[in-house]
């Protein structure tokens, strides 16, 4: 199929957690044959660091205004589908532009469901309003459960199907690389995140003044006392996260306020670092036990004593519940496997186009597209 994404970045990992999902997606797209395009709009703090600026497994398009769309009509009428995600400046001006243009099937990649949600009830509009849900063909969610009910009674969604973040395993796997913390926390600093990061790390560290522990993520406020055992690194590039995870005895999940609340909302740091053969220590919430399974494939952990606890794990069965999480992982969570499901819910979508839309899409083109 011929397929484009408008995507919040894919070019750069810096400060968002889109363009990891994005690439891990589009490259199992691109594995499985289909022709795809990621429109991304060109923005200055994103353009200074570019770590992915040629991707091999799509054709990347930058743009800096909704006016530069004109050229690319021929692109929507000849897509068979059409995937607009969440945060994408501009939102409902391009709804209305590809709308207009499309004759695919058009879909909401909402990486963000909870967050979406809880803008939209305060009336919040930035990037999805209620009127926008009923436009689109296709809801993806990054929120299972629940959730995709409320999306369709409550919200107008035709259609609303989970599609969880994924990883790439080619990119997150095992490195050899020396253990050197025997806990470690990969992620940017959230306010609603800090209580969670106090309790289940910085509070074990001063417990256990013998172990190592490391924070890695920008933006953490300079206050912020590090006890003399815990190393903070200010930025960790994607091309080292699977070094780094590699080096850790443990690595901690903490999910954000607005994911706990509604459940069913495992991070994409969930999958890379299971990926990479480390286990887990996870705060807790509704779903995580149809992601992994507690004791096996993850440990949960509520407080304080439940991390000294992992810690003074044996060894052996440290290794064996990373190594299952892994093994959940690569069958279940990969980039492979979500372009698998994008693959069946848009062909699924094609079949009750009419005929004249059917022979519109891209399927009947032969030759190059864009």
């Amino acid at each position: 199929m011929r397929l484009v994404f408008f995507g919040l970045s894919l070019s750069s990992s810096w400060g968002n957690g889109h363009a990891t999902t994005y690439r891990a997606l589009l490259r199992g797209l691109a594995n499985a044959g289909h022709d795809v395009h990621f429109l991304e709009r060109d923005q200055p703090w994103y353009s200074a660091n570019r770590d992915l600026p040629q991707p091999d497994f799509c054709r990347l398009v930058l743009y800096e205004s909704l006016a530069d769309l004109a050229s690319y009509r021929s692109l929507m009428a000849r897509a068979d589908a059409v995937i607009i995600g969440s945060y994408v400046p501009e939102a409902a001006g391009l709804l209305a532009w590809v709308e207009a243009h499309r004759s695919g099937v058009l879909c909401f990649y909402d990486i963000d469901t909870p967050v979406t949600l809880r803008k939209i009830m305060r009336g919040d509009d930035e990037y999805l309003s209620p009127q926008m849900i009923p436009v689109f063909d296709l809801y993806l969610s990054f929120t299972a459960g629940p959730t995709l009910r409320l999306l369709e009674e409550g919200f107008g969604a035709r259609r609303a199907q989970a599609l969880y973040c994924a990883v790439d395993p080619t990119l997150y796997r095992p490195t050899g690389a020396a253990q050197r913390w025997d806990l470690g926390y990969l992620g940017t600093y959230s306010a609603d995140r800090q209580p969670a990061l106090d309790r289940l790390l910085l509070q074990v560290a001063a417990r256990l003044p013998q172990r190592r522990f490391v924070v890695a993520g920008a933006q953490f406020p300079a206050d912020i006392a590090w006890p003399a055992n815990v190393d903070h690194i200010e930025h960790l590039p994607p091309a080292d996260h699977a070094a780094f995870y590699s080096s850790l005895a443990w690595t901690l999940n903490i999910t954000r306020a607005d994911m706990v609340d509604l459940g069913y909302s495992p991070s994409v740091r969930l999958f890379e670092a299971t990926a990479c053969g480390v286990p887990i220590i996870s705060d807790q919430w509704q779903g995580l036990d149809e992601v992994f399974a507690p004791d096996a494939e993850i440990v949960i952990a509520r407080g304080t004593d439940d991390v000294v606890a992992a810690l003074g794990m044996p060894p052996a069965r440290r290794a064996a519940i990373g190594e299952a999480g892994r093994r959940r992982t690569l069958a279940e969570h990969t980039g492979e496997r979500r372009a698998q499901t994008l693959d069946g819910l848009v062909r699924s979508c094609l079949q009750r186009t009419s005929p004249t839309q059917a022979s519109a899409s891209g399927n009947s083109v032969e030759g190059a597209w864009f």
